[in-house]
């Protein structure tokens, strides 16, 4: 999911309101040939257990937003029914159904993206600067998939325990649901609009740089997309993709004990 597209106003909308975009990039194919002469039914089964986690993964992510907004005091998305985990308020139909199922079809990385949280950041609580309400709104959503992950994991070892799942349904919700979320943490918090790192980094800076920050928000999708045609890329997800195999060797340990 690509997350985070800068909040802005819309004429459409009443003056202030802000989007958070749930956007998400997994980093992995679900065959190495996906032509559609040599697509198997365990690949297929793979593509529909992958669609089913992407749609969970979406709805707790936009959720975050959600939830951290009406905590601010921002009574809209609560208001337009986003405060809620049903997965139906926060998929996109091109986002989280479409677009990810031709990227499974094409044999290209999987993408895929939820309907924006609108957010009103002049509604937030003056505690806090209007910056850091949007650093907050933004942040809540990467760490809805973390929470989500772990809590999966740990659902995971309790079922593995009580003998309730077998060997084959513990490696697909690891590949599908715990490996995707800790992803979308991950890429998330990249610090670049429209990703909600973004978010943090303007939250970040001194004042001074805001110029900086503006030039990213008009062209961060591009360098983004850019960047993930290039090596600079790895040098973000591979990291991190080394903390989750930790991550995930200790929860097949947990398991085993």
């Amino acid at each position: 999911m690509f997350s985070g597209f800068r909040a802005r106003s819309c004429p459409k909308h009443p003056r202030n309101v802000e989007f958070r975009l749930g956007l998400g990039y997994t980093g992995m194919t679900l065959s190495a040939d996906n032509s559609l002469g040599s697509i198997s039914p365990d690949v297929v089964r793979g593509a529909i257990m992958f669609l089913i986690a992407l749609i969970m993964s979406v709805a707790v992510h936009e959720f975050g937003h959600a939830w951290m907004a009406n905590r601010l005091g921002d009574p809209l998305p609560k208001a337009q029914g986003r405060l809620t985990l049903n997965p139906v308020r926060h998929a996109s139909l091109v986002g989280t159904i479409v677009f990810p199922l031709v990227a499974f079809a094409s044999g290209i990385p999987l993408l895929g993206w939820g309907r924006p949280v609108q957010t009103n950041a002049a509604a937030y609580t003056r505690r806090l600067s209007r910056s850091t309400g949007r650093m907050l709104v933004a942040v809540a959503g990467p760490g809805m998939n973390l929470v989500m992950m772990v809590v999966a994991s740990f659902l995971l070892v309790l079922l593995a325990k009580l003998q309730v799942v077998n060997g084959s349904f513990v490696e697909a919700t690891g590949n599908y649901l715990i490996r995707l979320n800790f992803v979308l943490f991950v890429f998330n918090l990249l610090p670049m609009p429209p990703l909600d790192g973004g978010a943090v980094l303007a939250w970040f800076l001194p004042p001074s740089m805001q110029g900086m920050i503006d030039f990213l928000q008009r062209w961060g999708i591009l360098i983004l997309l850019a960047m993930m045609m290039t090596p600079l890329f790895s040098v973000w997800m591979v990291p991190a993709l080394h903390l989750y195999d930790v991550w995930w060797h200790f929860i097949l340990r947990m398991m085993a004990v």
